[in-house]
């Protein structure tokens, strides 16, 4: 069984608007360069587009990094990681 601490958070950031898509994708390299500088466990970014007008950016870190990862980059909302999200 998992210790409650080893869970793995996807923080998740909506972007809306007709520029979403690129805002998106742009906001990726910058959770990307944060991760290296930072140097947190987890290496996993992604985008989805869900429409034209709407698409998310997700960085994943480890449960005991996620209050000081949050007060810093301020996500939107966030989920437990599943490897299939």
């Amino acid at each position: 069984m998992k210790k409650i601490l080893d869970r793995r958070i996807k923080m998740i950031w909506d972007f809306r608007g007709p520029g979403a898509a690129n805002t998106a994708q742009h906001y990726q390299k910058h959770l990307e360069e944060f991760i290296v500088i930072e140097e947190l466990k987890f290496d996993i970014t992604g985008v989805k587009h869900f429409s034209e007008t709407h698409s998310i950016t997700y960085m994943v870190v480890a449960e005991f990094e996620m209050g000081e990862v949050r007060d810093i980059l301020k996500p939107h909302r966030g989920e437990v990681y599943l490897d299939d999200t």
